[in-house]
């Protein structure tokens, strides 16, 4: 998500060391399989980032049979033919690394840091979970147990755990961004161990991947390593499913209440955005910042400090793949009516998009992109990710080192401009999350 959390002021302070971004340099090929592998050196630290991102995501799935994304996220740390149950963490913990993995609507994404003296083990051991995945019924069992376990905590007894997928079902009527990531737990339940191997079959496949070594390593060695154990993995489907949905434009504004295990009420409004590559997904971002992002941010400063009604807000482009959300959240403060933040948030949003932001605003935001630019490829792990996505995402690596450009493109009359054009509140979703006390109440 391109979303900054530096303050301006923090901005101002250090936007002067970041006038030349500093670039990614990187080598690349592809394997007669189809699995795309992106290599980036930097022998200044002894570790390396090893990552294999699957263009496969919950927009992927059918209808009635949703979470099998983030199901196979669990699934394939089972392990594998030739790695016991259960012992793919341990092996890369006992070589002094770490490893995790996430699923969204769009990608799949596993990942291991590990020393670079054990980059070999680190590639055999994704090639193993790509090669030889375990898939059975032990495993399926297992998994469906940890997903059920997993949506309790993280959705149903989180407070305002369920905002995302209650605002996403609402936002979307014909896109499968509609239903959540994690899916239904009926679902998942009632699928067959045939039904998962087969989803995995269409989907966890070379020429749907795309490999990225990144950190203290040489290319020849490095590139070597990738042929050993990844050209042997045979090609999957020539093609593959990506829905060619056009969610329609809403209308007419979608209102409901959400009554949930909370002592605070809090506003959720979201509105929907144009494809993640759009032109205008820089200033969309841009906004957010202006809103939201910061200490001295319009919002903060207006509604949690002067004005006092909120303890926190937010605004989050949600940037997907196909269209994604621009997400607002407001916390109320202690009794404080959520139709008075509503309204106060409304009229700043209308302040913004009849008047724009002042050229002293606009030159803080420039800052704080940059500084953000410089900080999300500072690990080798965030250039592992940021290498993929820009492949996957943009059609080119070398986006990783042109994102700058675009962001630099945006002029004031641009952030006001899209204001306007997607802050429509005639199709938009507002949710009022209120106390499930109050349902009795009302």
């Amino acid at each position: 998500m391109r979303k900054f959390f530096f303050s301006l002021s923090l901005a101002m302070s250090f936007g002067f060391l970041v006038s030349a971004q500093n670039r990614i340099d990187f080598k690349e090929f592809t394997l007669d399989n189809g699995l795309h592998v992106i290599m980036h050196q930097d022998n200044s630290t002894p570790i390396v980032a090893v990552s294999v991102l699957y263009h496969v995501g919950s927009k992927n799935e059918r209808p009635d049979r949703t979470g099998f994304a983030h199901f196979f996220e669990h699934l394939l740390f089972e392990g594998t033919e030739n790695i016991p149950r259960g012992e793919y963490m341990n092996k890369i913990q006992a070589i002094g690394g770490t490893l995790n993995a996430f699923t969204s609507n769009d990608i799949t994404y596993y990942y291991q840091i590990v020393p670079s003296n054990q980059l070999e083990t680190a590639l055999y051991m994704e090639s193993e979970r790509m090669l030889h995945p375990k898939i059975d019924q032990i495993g399926v069992d297992t998994q469906r147990e940890v997903i059920k376990e997993e949506k309790r905590q993280v959705y149903d007894n989180r407070p305002y755990g369920t905002i995302l997928p209650e605002t996403m079902s609402r936002a979307f009527a014909k896109h499968p961004y509609q239903w959540p990531v994690i899916g239904s737990m009926e679902h998942l339940d009632a699928a067959r161990l045939e039904e998962f191997m087969d989803f995995h079959k269409a989907y966890y496949v070379p020429n749907n991947a795309t490999l990225t070594i990144a950190g203290d390593i040489d290319y020849a060695e490095a590139e070597k390593w990738a042929r050993a154990y990844f050209e042997e993995i045979a090609t999957g489907p020539s093609e593959f499913y990506r829905p060619d949905i056009q969610e329609p434009t809403k209308t007419a504004e979608i209102r409901d209440i959400i009554y949930d295990n909370i002592q605070i009420p809090a506003i959720i409004q979201a509105y929907n955005l144009p494809p993640k590559t759009h032109p205008d997904a820089y200033a969309m971002s841009m906004l957010s910042t202006y809103l939201t992002g910061g200490n001295s941010s319009l919002m903060t400063k207006e509604l949690v400090d002067k004005q006092q009604k909120a303890l926190a807000i937010a605004a989050i482009p949600l940037d997907l793949e196909d269209g994604g959300v621009f997400l607002m959240y407001g916390i109320t403060n202690m009794g404080i009516d959520p139709k008075d933040l509503e309204a106060e948030i409304d009229m700043l949003l209308k302040q913004v998009q009849t008047e724009g932001i002042s050229e002293r605003d606009f030159q803080k935001l420039q800052n704080i992109i940059e500084n953000n630019l410089v900080s999300k490829n500072s690990s080798m792990a965030g250039i592992a990710q940021n290498l993929a996505q820009a492949k996957v995402f943009f059609g080119e690596t070398d986006y990783i080192n042109r994102e700058l450009e675009y962001f630099r493109k945006v002029s004031r009359e641009d952030i006001q401009r899209v204001a306007n054009e997607y802050l429509n509140l005639d199709g938009r979703v507002v949710l009022y999350y209120l106390p499930k006390s109050a349902e009795v109440t009302e």
